[in-house]
């Protein structure tokens, strides 16, 4: 009986060694994400899956002579990142247009679009992201409530509409000749939702919050099938370059889906897409309440379970709705962009039909209002409710007294460490400190309150780059190393916890957690190697770390040159 005992565990320890491998990954330092088995030497997979995790040893035995060895040289390698919160189709459409994130100033901006007009055809729309006005320095001469005006974009594009969106997207700016095509005048007004900026005489600036951006929007002549197509490609390689395997997809319309399936078909969809309905299309969501989530399509490469609510707007564009007023412009509070009533309609049907739902919430009262609606919906339906894996996306400032409900109804925060180094300098102005201090960014009250966090980027409104995120998850720095020792330091994320919410815990915010998240024997063989090792290395040193390889499903999709 003993040396049965003693058989059964030498084949549990080193595998059934006439199981081959495809490939065997070892020599360097592995974090599994696996709480039982946290480190290991070398992992070993055979289509598409991981059969062997352990020491070098153990995992030989799986090496036969069609075997592929990748020799990490004392790299370390990860699970496959997840980008936890992102807009797919935007970060390739924002690869083929104008980026602003590079502008330093109103100036700068005005040269970038006239060099762009001489290189247009007549009448052609320019297009462009990533401006954002509270980063720019000198600020321009003319402002209105926080914003440029358009006069000078105005002057150097007469003929061409241009249309320029806000880094948050959650405010655009055009030209007069924009204006001119959606019939934009001084007596123009907007409603619920939004907010055309006036000059004191009552002209518009140029500038639309929200969902006023609609007014010019529906004018644009956006790309077609062709267009799409590429970019899906430009964000398939974006992604693959940066280490990301999976991407959780923050609002997606039947077209958008179109390109993803497309892509699948073609195989060009080589990340696994999670992805989350649009609900700005009320009857997109009918026709997929009556259907049902899609549940890993093409080996998991397409999932559609999720729908995504957007309950306000940005601090940037001061859409995002407030408690009290805003520091920086006195008697403006923000706005709800999707009513109370119909957050709490999409998340009973939702729960009634099998999906989760994710709400986009920036300000104290969106995220109080929107657990309010959560909470509505839960007890109503108790039954539907014990694993719901809800989201509040973003989650970027929460009165202190909404804090601790995050945990207690299991609705997970979808955040992005990296908003906290963009956006924390100036955040300041729109809050005062007593509520930055007290209720913006606090992922480590957050966490102690029992919530699990997921990470991400909130691509294309940052680089989709997850070393930035994570940098900033864990030292609250500018991505300059400033302040010394971080903005409230308190709420830094644990090295080790930054990298859950990169892996493992974006993996259960999707119910995904069976097939990827943690390097673990019968899950896809989703890797990220980087160059070194970003748990030890000192804090300055976490922003020189590379992606050298990105595998998935087993393949080795990207090296660096």
């Amino acid at each position: 009986m003993k040396n049965h005992f003693v058989l059964l565990s030498a084949l549990f320890l080193f595998g059934c060694t006439s199981e081959k491998a495809d490939m065997v990954i070892s020599n360097g330092i592995i974090y599994t994400m696996d709480d039982f088995n946290p480190l290991a030497e070398a992992v070993a997979i055979r289509e598409g899956k991981i059969i062997a995790v352990g020491s070098e040893y153990a995992v030989g035995s799986y090496i036969g002579s069609e075997t592929k060895i990748l020799d990490l040289n004392g790299k370390t390698m990860v699970p496959g990142l997840i980008e936890g919160h992102g807009h797919f189709m935007g970060l390739g459409y924002a690869k083929m247009r104008l980026d602003l994130s590079t502008v330093n100033n109103y100036d700068e901006l005005v040269d970038m679009v006239a060099d762009a007009v001489i290189e247009a055809e007549p009448g052609e729309w320019i297009l462009g992201r990533g401006w954002h006005q509270s980063k720019w320095d000198p600020e321009p001469v003319t402002l209105v409530k926080g914003f440029q005006t358009h006069e000078k974009l105005s002057n150097v594009s007469p003929d061409n509409p241009v249309w320029l969106t806000h880094a948050s997207g959650h405010a655009a700016f055009g030209n007069a000749k924009a204006m001119e095509i959606a019939g934009v005048t001084a007596e123009t007004e907007f409603g619920f939702g939004g907010e055309i900026i006036k000059d004191l005489q009552g002209n518009p600036t140029g500038v639309f919050n929200e969902r006023a951006q609609g007014l010019i929007s529906k004018h644009v002549e956006f790309e077609g099938e062709e267009s799409s197509q590429r970019a899906l490609e430009l964000a398939v390689k974006a992604c693959l370059e940066n280490g990301i395997t999976s991407f959780q997809d923050a609002g997606s319309g039947s077209s958008s889906i179109q390109a993803y399936r497309d892509g699948l078909s073609a195989d060009a969809l080589r990340v696994r897409l999670y992805v989350m309905l649009s609900s700005r299309d009320p009857e997109l969501l009918k026709t997929w309440y009556k259907k049902g989530p899609e549940i890993g399509t093409g080996n998991d490469y397409l999932t559609i379970r999720s729908i995504k609510l957007n309950a306000d707007g940005a601090l940037g564009s001061r859409g995002a709705w407030l408690l009290d007023d805003y520091t920086d412009r006195p008697g403006h509070f923000g706005m709800a962009t999707q009513s109370m009533e119909y957050v709490y309609e999409v998340s009973r049907d939702g729960l009634a039909n099998g999906f989760q739902v994710n709400t986009h919430a920036i300000g104290d009262r969106t995220n109080r209002e929107v657990l309010d609606q959560y909470e509505k919906v839960f007890n109503a339906k108790p039954g539907l409710a014990q694993d719901h894996r809800w989201r509040i996306e973003h989650a970027q400032h929460i009165d202190p007294l909404d804090i601790p409900r995050f945990g207690a109804m299991g609705v997970l925060p979808s955040i992005q460490g990296i908003h906290m180094s963009s956006d924390r300098p100036w955040a300041i102005d729109r809050l005062g400190k007593k509520r930055i201090v007290e209720g913006a960014y606090v992922w480590r009250d957050l966490i102690d309150s029992g919530a699990i966090l997921i990470n991400g980027t909130d691509v294309p409104v940052e680089p989709i780059d997850p070393i930035a995120s994570f940098y900033a998850s864990t030292t609250r720095q500018t991505l300059k190393g400033k302040p010394k020792g971080g903005y409230e330091p308190r709420q830094k994320m644990m090295r080790l916890e930054a990298l859950k919410s990169y892996t493992i815990n974006a993996a259960y915010g999707a119910f995904e957690e069976g097939i990827k998240g943690s390097i673990s024997v019968g899950k896809y063989a989703d890797f990220t190697v980087l160059s070194q090792n970003i748990i030890t290395v000192p804090d300055n040193q976490i922003l020189n770390t590379k992606v050298t390889h990105t595998i998935v499903n087993g393949v080795i999709e990207y090296t660096a040159n």
